[in-house]
């Protein structure tokens, strides 16, 4: 259809439309889609919020992808229906629109945010962050947080180093998630850090009453009867209390029974599940398998694959910050961000190479 004769009516207005919608609709204390806060600035899309525009650079980002083959808490389970950080990133989301929904806040600056909240967690859950975090402080002095490595994924990583150039209340969400980050500018922000929280506990503690790793009687008794004997119904009551007390508050913040009772179950969780005996039976497994790639590589960094494969310097073999001779070629830097984008498949699958005997070909 010609759009010289049939105009695109809709994409002419729908920025306007869009504006009248929010101020009409959205509580005074929400993020607004426009003007987008861009690094580089670009033309908006005529369909899309600059919100929902992140979103889709994030769903179809290869970081976004590695995801599903990402351990939760459970590495390589022998089930079908434990979380990965695929799973865990959309269950996230969801409840994160929930919570933004019923408070008139931005549902597409949430989603953007939920979405892209855990891009750059390394393989092998809490284990392996903590592993590359003390390989880079005993060899380098510096630290690794998933939160700013998520960040980095974005801002530096993606499209084969030019980044995604997400709007700023995206990049401000994502690196506030954490609860060791600062606290994210916009309330939108604020609810995907703490969601974060309510689903990964609660649907954690589903996925190790099914692995057998906890019995449901195990449970704090406090904490359970406050919120609820199921995960349904513990997510149900926190979602209910971050909305009422956050509408009163004109903030995002939990009232104190709720809280209290959440943070017992996340120290529960570490205690006996994150780092139990059965995390730390695997614990040593990990830390080898990370710590021997860790070394490999900032000895032999030349095997690290560029960043943009087709760049000049990556077909000719030298120049540039990808080209390990060069001055600016940062190992620790390129090191971590190598192996924090392994999935835990492709981790053991390069460790296995290293460590394991080939046969040799048949004369």
């Amino acid at each position: 259809m010609s759009t010289a004769t049939h105009p695109d009516t809709v994409a002419a207005v729908f920025a306007e439309r869009r504006m009248a919608l929010e101020q009409a609709l959205l509580s005074p204390l929400a993020a607004r889609s426009y003007p987008a806060h861009r690094a580089q600035a670009e033309e908006d899309c005529a369909l899309r919020t600059p919100f929902q525009r992140d979103r889709d650079r994030i769903v179809h980002c290869k970081a976004f992808r590695r995801l599903t083959h990402k351990t939760q808490v459970f590495v390589a389970p022998e089930g079908d229906h434990y979380r990965t950080r695929l799973t865990h990133t959309l269950e996230v989301t969801q409840v994160s629109r929930t919570v933004a929904r019923a408070l008139r806040l931005n549902e597409d600056l949430v989603e953007a945010i939920g979405l892209g909240h855990d891009l750059g967690h390394p393989p092998f859950g809490h284990i392996g962050e903590a592993v590359l975090d003390d390989c880079l402080q005993e060899r380098f002095g510096r630290r690794f947080r998933h939160h700013e490595h998520s960040l980095r994924v974005v801002e530096h990583l993606e499209r084969e180093g030019r980044g995604l150039n997400l709007t700023e209340q995206v990049r401000d969400g994502i690196l506030g998630h954490s609860g060791r980050a600062p606290m994210p500018a916009t309330l939108e922000g604020r609810i995907v850090r703490l969601l974060d929280r309510v689903a990964y506990i609660n649907h954690d503690i589903d996925d190790a009453v099914r692995a057998g790793v906890l019995k449901v009687q195990e449970l704090p008794r406090e904490p359970i009867a406050v919120l609820g004997a199921t995960g349904r119904q513990r997510i149900d009551a926190l979602v209910h209390d971050v909305v009422e007390h956050s509408e009163r508050a004109g903030d995002i913040v939990q009232g104190e029974q709720a809280g209290e009772a959440m943070a017992a179950l996340r120290e529960f969780m570490f205690e006996h599940v994150y780092m139990g005996p059965g995390a730390r039976m695997e614990h040593a497994k990990i830390a080898g398998a990370v710590r021997r790639l860790f070394e490999h590589y900032c000895e032999h960094p030349r095997e690290i694959p560029p960043l943009d494969p087709n760049a000049p310097a990556a077909r000719e073999g030298g120049g540039g910050a990808d080209d390990p001779h060069d001055p600016s070629f940062d190992i620790p830097t390129r090191v971590t961000d190598y192996i924090a984008g392994m999935t835990d498949r492709f981790c053991i699958r390069q460790f296995e190479a290293l460590t394991v005997p080939r046969a040799f070909p048949s004369p």
